[in-house]
């Protein structure tokens, strides 16, 4: 699915639901939970995994950042947020045989750590960064899920910015995370992780400081999340995340 039908697809299911049941898009985004057999499937959707199912590999990656989180354990009074909270839970385990359950955020949180170890980071860093950025982040990602699609991914819009030396991106509202790496890629690539709006921050952001960067648009992937994520239905007697 490309980035154009994506857009499409959310301006007709936003169209539909409105028309149905007065549905309001940015009321309906933090009441859900989701299992992780949900979780699982729509970044399956995202990331574009062939076939109607996750792959048992993207399975065991998202076990395995799931299970580093629970490792390295948190203190809630540190005042450091490597140490405070979690990256993708919002609690500690729960006892033997209950459910966890994911908000959009740390579903989204999740996709972001695997595109992450998809370019080469090591995983531990790539959960100690998401634990870093997690209140910007997490309030970033409420932002966005506010923006109305239809402006988001208008294709005349874009295409009207479009102009030498623009960057081609997919929204007409970019926001990039930007990963600050060494530029010699060594057992601690990852350095810094930072939010930018828009194209002209970026730039700047990019400018102050000498480095190697990876970067990551968000409204994009935030949309097409969710929208897949609406589309899941909770296993019935799915695995319990620990």
């Amino acid at each position: 699915m490309t980035w154009a039908s994506i857009g499409d697809a959310l301006t007709d299911q936003l169209e539909t639901c409105t028309q149905v049941s007065n549905w309001k898009p940015a009321n309906r985004f933090y009441m859900d939970r989701y299992k992780r057999n949900q979780v699982e499937a729509a970044i399956s959707e995202g990331v574009g995994s062939s076939g109607t199912r996750p792959t048992a590999e993207l399975r065991h990656r998202l076990k395995r950042l799931l299970d580093t989180d629970r490792t390295l354990g948190r203190n809630p009074r540190s005042v450091d947020p490597e140490q405070a909270a979690y990256a993708f839970y919002a609690e500690d385990a729960p006892g033997s045989g209950v459910e966890v359950w994911f908000s959009s955020y740390e579903a989204f949180a999740l996709l972001i750590a695997f595109n992450l170890l998809e370019h080469g980071f090591p995983q531990q860093k790539t959960v100690l960064a998401l634990r870093r950025i997690r209140t910007a982040l997490e309030r970033e990602h409420k932002r966005i899920l506010k923006l109305d699609p239809r402006i988001l991914f208008d294709q005349d819009a874009l295409q009207h910015r479009a102009g030498p030396g623009q960057m081609a991106v997919g929204s007409t509202k970019p926001v990039y995370l930007v990963i600050t790496t060494e530029r010699k890629r060594a057992a601690n690539p990852l350095k810094g992780i930072t939010i930018c709006r828009g194209e002209i921050e970026l730039m700047q952001f990019m400018k102050a400081a000498l480095a190697s960067y990876t970067i990551f648009e968000l409204t994009i992937p935030a949309h097409q999340l969710d929208y897949h994520l609406a589309k899941t239905e909770p296993s019935q007697r799915g695995r319990a995340a620990t």
